[in-house]
């Protein structure tokens, strides 16, 4: 069936039997419905596909982001059936529910749902991508209640304070773990953060108190305060569950945990234990593999800044740098960049710390500092290994940087990431590093600083009014006031009354063009660099923050968070 759709959507043109041919590879290795695959793939839009199919099925199309849903609907169909068919309750009439499908030729599951609710099945058809989305949200407030059930069930008069964590031996931790209600309630905490996109898990212990917070959209929220007594037998489950030493409990420890989410997905987080003042801190990062975001033209690069980056990757050798704090992306757009080079016909090979995403047809090393695989080593190995592309996961040093340098003269591509501020300050941080100028002034071809800012929520998205002078105090010319509509999001139940849902990336890309190179030879300061680099047409980050406000895409409360003013 799914070859046969896609072989109607190539013969009315919707796609090319090259994306075709690429979204069921994708649909191999991943799974999910053709259709999601080819709007994750960014190679049809969701509207066109509903139609296209609402047509094909001769069944009405409806869009569920539109359409607000009555409880009482959503109570016939219950949760595990709506996610096990991928369907959803929209309205009842009579005998006869309504329910959207992605495909209305699953008779299966037209029977299962008409035999288990007594009504007469109705369909209409609305994307995979949608419906999953609406479950999320129409069943969220069932799932919330959870957590305080489960809590329930540990008495309060039960809670007791440990002031010395070695009385504890590893038995009685692994005893405790193993316990239904702890197991049950660190299930719960991981479902829930994947639910509401974390990317952050922070399970942390005080005096008195131990709380859990998620990090969503860049931004920490408390979620939950379990039992304080429950401590030492949560983390311990976690550090279980991440193959750690339950029995160490003064050292940093590192781990991963893989969990089978559903059929299709499996996620991945990355654990960090870390010994504090009341107990051992778990931090756990979220790797989510069908959420990377590869195609380099949904980012948020501009046009111009797409076109530079793009000119910098294709050529056959030389240095593309990123830079930017810890979470702001970096790797996402690395990864994005490998995989428009990836091609059978180049040797593509990354050093890195930890290896976050795998990547086929890259060949990715994981560095072991303990054992003296650094990145310059895994470097030095990598030019032994006729390579075309390199990745290095960060420059920290001088012996980093040198070879990295030295590679990228050599006729190789090189990849890699610092921590600065902007884009020209990288130069100078090469040379303090100690590199020559010639040799930077020679082998960089770009450098680009990226932030993540977070996207006004559509469903709940609406106009204010801000003063003139509030608009110019941030850097918007007093020319161009007068076109600016800035938006908010007022709060609401999909974006969990934040006004925020998702987050999109800001660039500062700075091309080396002679002008450039010639003021690095020169020991040009990274204002002088900053300023000719602004002379040729580069926007800052603080400019590129404007621009997605001009769009209505963020507020201007995310502007003055994640940017600095131009001097």
């Amino acid at each position: 069936m799914a070859s046969k759709i896609g072989d109607l959507l190539v013969k009315a043109d919707l796609i090319s039997p090259e994306q075709l041919e690429t979204a069921l590879q994708e649909q191999r290795q991943n799974g999910g419905l053709l259709g999601s695959n080819l709007i994750k793939l960014g190679y049809i839009e969701e509207k066109y596909l509903t139609s296209f199919l609402s047509d094909q099925y001769g069944v009405p199309a409806i869009n569920l982001s539109e359409f607000e849903i009555d409880p009482d609907v959503i109570k016939i169909i219950p949760s595990d059936v709506a996610k096990k068919h991928h369907v959803l309750p929209v309205n009842r009439a009579g005998a006869t529910l309504v329910v959207a499908m992605a495909d209305p030729t699953n008779i299966y599951a037209i029977d299962d749902l008409k035999f288990m609710t007594g009504y007469n099945i109705e369909v209409v058809v609305a994307a995979e991508a949608s419906i999953l989305a609406a479950i999320q949200q129409y069943y969220e407030e069932e799932q919330d209640d959870h957590f305080s059930d489960l809590i329930s069930e540990f008495e309060e008069e039960e809670m007791e304070v440990l002031t010395d964590d070695d009385d504890l031996d590893e038995d009685e931790l692994e005893k405790s773990s193993e316990e239904a209600p702890v197991v049950k309630l660190v299930n719960l905490i991981l479902f829930e953060a994947i639910k509401r996109n974390a990317s952050d898990i922070h399970v942390e212990p005080y005096e008195k108190l131990l709380r859990v917070r998620f990090r969503v959209d860049g931004v920490l929220q408390e979620v939950m305060k379990p039992p304080f007594r429950l401590k030492n037998a949560i983390v311990s489950r976690l550090k279980i569950m991440a193959q750690l030493d339950i029995a160490e409990r003064r050292l940093p420890q590192d781990g991963r945990i893989k969990l089978k989410v559903s059929k299709e997905k499996e996620m991945d987080f990355r654990v960090s234990v870390l010994p504090t003042l009341f107990g051992e801190k778990v931090v756990l990062r979220l790797l989510d593999k069908s959420n990377l975001q590869l195609d380099m033209t949904k980012l948020g690069f501009e046009p111009k800044q797409l076109q530079v980056f793009k000119n910098a990757i294709f050529k056959p050798w030389g240095m593309v740098l990123v830079t930017g704090p810890t979470g702001s992306g970096k790797t996402t757009t690395l990864y994005s960049a490998l995989t428009e080079l990836n091609k059978v016909t180049e040797n593509i090979s990354t050093a890195e710390d930890p290896v976050e995403y795998n990547l086929v047809g890259i060949n990715q090393v994981q560095m072991h500092e303990e054992i003296g695989l650094n990145f310059a080593a895994c470097l030095r190995a990598f030019l032994r290994q006729d390579p075309d592309i390199i990745m290095v996961g960060e420059i920290r040093d001088f012996e980093t940087a040198e070879i990295a340098v030295k590679a990228a003269l050599t006729g190789h591509l090189v990849f890699s990431t610092l921590h600065t501020n902007d884009a020209p300050s990288t130069i100078n941080r090469l040379l303090n590093m100690g590199v020559e100028p010639f040799l930077v002034a020679s082998s960089v071809n770009c450098i680009m600083a990226q932030r993540l800012c977070r996207k006004i929520c559509v469903n709940c998205k609406e106009k204010i009014e801000v003063p003139p002078q509030a608009l110019i105090d941030i850097g918007v010319p007093p020319d161009e006031v007068s076109d600016f509509q800035v938006q908010k999001g007022r709060g609401c139940k999909v974006c969990s009354d934040t006004g925020y849902k998702g987050r999109i990336a800001m660039y500062e890309v700075l091309d080396c063009s002679e002008e450039v190179r010639e003021l690095i030879l020169n020991g040009a300061s990274s204002t002088e660099i900053k300023r000719e680099a602004m002379r040729q047409g580069m926007k800052t980050l603080r400019q590129s923050a404007l621009g997605k406000l001009r769009e209505g895409v963020t507020t201007m409360e995310e502007v003055v968070r994640t940017t600095i003013g131009d001097s």
